[in-house]
Parts: structure tokens; sequence; C-alpha cells
């Protein structure tokens, strides 16, 4: 009898669906992901060609070659992406509100944006919807919904001027194979800087 328990104890924990979202991530994790890389950037850095080796007197000026033009400076790759994180925040449906189960990970991230490794960083605080129904709408609930998320951080002591809020709708599916799928409907973190 206590093996038949058991074995259906077993089968019924197998039958339960999996939560939607995982425990909710520290904010020292989440300092950790959004921290920017420690890299030099190379943005502003121009490439010019080497002067030409001439034979000519050392009494004679040399003329530096002029700087390599667009079309025969080496291609250069994509900047590497910025650093982001994206967070399954619950909303009431078709609303801007957010849900309570929600406002842990929401203060965990307070927490990393006004620590001292992010705190002369910029954020965009960028919302994002599956892509059921309307477009359009879809945009403008994504809209409110990432500025619910940034009142909701400005409320806990980050500065309002470090956050920058975006609706997205569903032009950036986070799982494009399954447009509808629930990891579609997130918050996105991005650091600016």
């Amino acid at each position: 009898m206590h093996f038949k328990i058991v074995v259906w104890l077993v089968g019924a924990c197998m039958a339960w669906p999996v939560a939607a979202q995982t425990e909710t991530p520290s904010a020292e994790q989440m300092i950790e992901q959004l921290k920017a890389p420690r890299t030099r950037g190379l943005r502003n850095l121009i490439i010019e060609a080497a002067p030409a080796p001439t034979d000519a007197p050392s009494d004679t000026p040399a003329v530096a070659a002029p700087a390599a033009s667009a079309a025969t400076a080496p291609a250069s790759s994509a900047p590497p992406p910025r650093p982001s994180l994206s967070l399954m925040i619950q909303f009431d449906f078709n609303s801007a509100r957010v849900r309570p189960e929600s406002r842990q990970a929401l203060a965990n991230l307070s927490l990393a944006l006004q620590s001292p490794g992010l705190v002369d960083s910029r954020f965009a605080v960028e919302g994002h919807t599956d892509a059921r129904g309307n477009a359009a709408a879809n945009v403008k609930l994504s809209q409110q919904r990432a500025q619910a998320v940034r009142a909701f951080l400005t409320a806990q002591g980050v500065a309002p001027s470090r956050l920058v809020a975006t609706g997205k709708g569903a032009t950036e599916l986070a799982n494009s194979l399954e447009p509808f799928a629930a990891e579609n409907r997130r918050v996105r973190i991005v650091n600016l800087d």
C-alpha cells in the first residue's frame, strides 16, 4: 500500500504544470547581468593608413598618407550587445497594474540599479508583449507597462533621469518560433552606457 502511494505521488507531480517563472533573481545577480563590460570602447577610433616609406633624402619633409576612407577601411564587426536583463513581470490582464507576485523582482531590480556598480548608468525599460491581438494595441500596452515599471523603480529611489520607458509590443519576440509563448511577455532592462 505504501509503495502505491509513493508511485501515485510521483506520477501526480509529473503531471503538474511547471511554473512559468523560476525563482526571483537576487539584486547581486541582476548587478552582474547589467554591468557594462570593462573593455575600452573603440567607437571613436579613427584608422589611418601608415605613411608610405620614402627613399627621399632626410632633408625632404615626409608627407603623411591620407586617412583611410570608409571604402578602404576594414569592415568593423557589429558592436557587442548591451548588457540586459529580461524579467517575467506579471501584470493584470490587459492592464499595466503590476501584480503582487512581481513586486519582489522589481524591488531587487531597484536595489541593483542603486548599487555602486550601476548607480552611474542609464537604463531603458522595455515592455514586450506576445503576438496576440492588435499590433498597435500591443505597442500601447507595452509602453504603459514599461512606464509602470519605471514608476515603481522611481518610487523606490531610482532617479527618473536614469530610466527611459519604451513599448516594443511584439516587434522583438524572445521566442520567434512561438509568437504567443509566455516568454515573449516580458520587461527587459538594458544598460545604455
